[in-house]
């Protein structure tokens, strides 16, 4: 009978042990770059410091390089709450929030310091909003992407040294825009094939961050890297709203705390590689240029402003005012 009655004790405990500890709570961070970059070290910082706050409490599992999806994939899931947290790109203003997006405008922002004042006032602040009411998403705020620039196999200085220029561009349409009216013919090449359709002539320039010619060896087809620096375009911290409400005040603190340490972690490592892609540019034999950046804002003026026409009154106003 005691046999009995200790055997019940301890069943009753171990359930009750169960019942009271499920585990931790999984945390999974998707991003859609690959590994090594500034992308990763920062996720690996919200890790750390989210499972050192929480004893162990939450847990963050890294799915880097499109392992979830595509970007407007794992936007569905997070709308759902069937994914948890993405350091994402712009997708998510355009489909949401398209109206307060100017960021995706080349030579609209002249620095990135200007794409954070926009973000912190009331139209980025819009963004988060309806980034909340249409995509459930919440919003943390940004981190730095290296800015973008052009290479060539000519020297540009200022606009007039485009034209004509075979320029390789993704198919999108405000800067397919941009770029003609600086004198430059856009083709549409996909990413893998811009190395052989410089080798071969088919283009005769692209336009990224220094990641790309770096990692592309374009110094074997480019002799110029042109600073134009026509876009600063930000990575974004989101968590899924559904999943955001489940979790208690303790945990959301922490979270919150650590995006804020991460993100200024990744961009400040964004900096450092973007300075190390420079100096290996230039010691594999590319001759950087500092083209006349505001003759190629007042050249493409035309085009922005028939871009700016599809935003909310005063968006072109707030993004000036930041660009002072």
């Amino acid at each position: 009978m005691l046999f009995f009655l200790v055997l019940s004790i301890a069943a009753t405990f171990f359930i009750s042990g169960v019942a009271v500890y499920a585990g931790p709570i999984k945390i999974a961070v998707n991003c859609t770059m690959k590994l090594g970059g500034a992308e990763e070290a920062a996720i690996k910082k919200f890790k750390q410091i989210v499972e050192e706050k929480s004893q162990g409490k939450l847990r963050v599992d890294i799915f880097m390089a499109g392992q979830l999806g595509k970007e407007k994939k794992v936007l569905e899931l997070l709308k759902i709450g069937q994914t948890e947290m993405s350091l994402t790109g712009g997708l998510y203003r355009s489909d949401y929030a398209n109206e307060y997006d100017p960021i995706t405008i080349p030579f609209l922002f002249p620095t990135w310091e200007a794409i954070e004042c926009y973000l912190a006032g009331p139209y980025g602040k819009k963004i988060k909003e309806l980034a909340l009411k249409n995509g459930g998403l919440v919003d943390f705020g940004p981190q730095k992407r290296a800015p973008r620039h052009m290479t060539a196999n000519r020297k540009i200085y200022r606009p007039a040294d485009m034209k004509g220029m075979k320029m390789r561009l993704p198919a999108l349409k405000i800067w397919i825009d941009v770029w003609k009216e600086l004198g430059a013919l856009p083709i549409v090449v996909p990413a893998p094939e811009i190395y052989l359709a410089m080798k071969t002539g088919r283009v005769e320039s692209h336009e990224n961050s220094l990641v790309s010619p770096y990692s592309r060896k374009l110094w074997e087809v480019q002799k110029y890297l042109i600073m134009t620096g026509h876009i600063y375009f930000p990575w974004e911290w989101v968590a899924s709203k559904p999943w955001w409400d489940t979790l208690s005040k303790e945990d959301q603190g922490i979270i919150t705390e650590a995006v804020e340490k991460a993100r200024k972690y990744g961009s400040a490592i964004e900096d450092e590689k973007d300075k190390f892609y420079l100096t290996e540019l230039k010691k594999r034999g590319m001759e950087v240029i500092y083209p006349d950046k505001k003759a190629f804002q007042e050249k493409a003026r035309p085009a922005i402003k028939r871009a700016t026409h599809a935003l909310a009154p005063g968006v072109y106003e707030a993004v000036m005012a930041c660009s002072r």
